[in-house]
């Protein structure tokens, strides 16, 4: 089992001012002008072995910030899907959640960024790690993995129009928006370069190669290539997991701090408002649905804004690991392949194997659960699957991405698949189905503005 540590951020050693002469003020003046800035890492100061290892441990360190390391869209896509709802003073968080967000939006804006510094970040190390340290081939292999994943997240949560931009060598190369597709083909190439080098039989080469593969196998969801991602992950153990980490001395576990702490975030639910009297369609019942993967509190106590009343659920602690990617991510690949193929009986087979022997969640030791039965219609089996899918990967960055995928392969209207109606703080929820690349990003010059907003 691999576990990501935190820290290892890279800096230079402060140093020291040191006066020439304290003779005349004129000279004091011009030393203090020349001193130097102990913040600002200089190409030539990361030029070696050690430099090129600090890269690597930067980049795993930012792969945790875009998963729960840091208010990541983990967090904000299930606010504009329905994993979780807006208990916040925020009105970042308030137009999510209301499916309306404005192109400057200052949280989006944060996130966009660390998904783009892991890729600026696994470029150079790449590239460091091939000059100073080429047989570090796992090393450089986890490099592609954690560059890939920002790219998948990015193609999941994301308008089309996604530019991929390059800043890890000596000028910044200006990426042209592309659609969601070409996003998932990019994160789809890097996997295979992990894949191209673990090929070994030691215990961190397989469990980067299992990684590189679940990745991937997402990556082609994304793509309606489903036989191709149940092929990619075949054989893969369901108790397999690529895990990121905490501890007290570096980072804690964000998605616990903006919920259960901080009270930001209020888990969904197919009924909101005190109470619980405001029908919200299509929402998956996450908060009142009393399922053992994800034990909720309903309180009557309200959360930072001051006025909602909170769901809120302990699967997140202060310090709990969380998968990046795992087995279980690769069951239900090969369970969506049986839907597709029309074969009910090991689409349902595989579901209720899972729900006979639960893998451990995050925090929660899952019982037994009782066995699906089979709903008799596709579109029914349909619903089922994601629903079952969305208990499985609750706030793993996954639910707004298979939503859009309703829309995009299964043919469902926006209307289907999304909350609308009434909002709980008043008006309407809006029309949006995904991230929008923000404004910032308009200092590209090959960028305008997404291409367009649609799943």
């Amino acid at each position: 089992m691999k576990r990501i540590p935190h820290g290892g951020r890279l800096s230079r050693a402060a140093t020291a001012l040191g006066l020439a002469s304290l003779v005349a003020c004129s000279g004091i003046t011009d030393t203090l002008l020349e001193a130097t800035d102990p913040d600002i890492i200089n190409p030539g100061d990361i030029a070696s072995q050690e430099g090129a290892r600090a890269l690597a441990n930067g980049t795993i360190r930012r792969l945790g910030d875009i998963t729960a390391g840091a208010e990541s869209t983990w967090l904000f896509g299930g606010l504009l899907a329905d994993e979780w709802a807006t208990s916040s003073t925020f009105v970042q968080n308030d137009e999510t959640d209301q499916r309306a967000i404005q192109e400057n939006n200052g949280t989006v804006t944060t996130e966009l960024y660390r998904l783009f510094r892991v890729r600026t970040s696994a470029n150079q190390a790449i590239r460091g790690l091939n000059q100073y340290l080429p047989d570090e081939t796992e090393l450089i292999a986890e490099m592609y993995f954690a560059r890939s994943f920002a790219e998948l997240q990015l193609a999941s949560d994301f308008c089309n129009g996604i530019p991929l931009s390059d800043g890890s060598g000596d000028e910044l190369v200006y990426g042209t928006p592309l659609p969601v597709a070409e996003v998932f083909t990019a994160a789809i190439a890097g996997f295979d370069s992990a894949l191209a080098l673990t090929g070994g039989t030691g215990s961190n080469a397989v469990l980067l190669n299992r990684a590189a593969r679940v990745g991937k196998g997402r990556a082609l969801l994304g793509l309606n290539q489903v036989d191709a991602a149940a092929a990619v992950i075949a054989g893969i153990p369901t108790d397999f997991r690529y895990q990121t980490t905490f501890s007290l001395t570096t980072q804690t576990n964000t998605i616990w701090a903006q919920g259960l702490s901080a009270q930001r975030y209020t888990v969904g639910d197919s009924v909101q408002g005190n109470q619980r009297n405001i029908l919200v369609q299509n929402a998956i019942p996450f908060a009142s649905a009393d399922d053992p993967r994800l034990p909720v509190t309903k309180r009557t106590t309200a959360g930072q804004d001051g006025q909602t009343f909170m769901n809120t659920t302990p699967v997140f602690g202060q310090l709990t690991y969380v998968d990046v990617v795992n087995g279980l991510d690769a069951r239900l690949i090969e369970a969506e392949k049986a839907l597709r193929d029309g074969d009910a009986t090991t689409w349902l087979a595989i579901h209720n194997a899972l729900r006979a022997s639960p893998p451990e969640i995050h925090s929660v030791d899952i019982p037994p659960m009782p066995a699906l039965t089979d709903p008799g219609t596709q579109e029914a089996r349909i619903s089922l699957h994601f629903r079952e899918k969305a208990f499985w990967t609750f706030s793993r960055g996954q639910r707004l991405g298979d939503m859009r995928r309703l829309i995009r392969q299964y043919q469902r209207s926006a209307d289907q698949v999304f909350p609308v109606g009434p909002h709980y703080k008043g008006g309407n929820f809006g029309t949006d189905v995904s991230l929008p690349v923000v404004t910032d990003e308009k200092n590209n010059p090959n960028f305008t503005g997404c291409i367009d907003r649609n799943a």
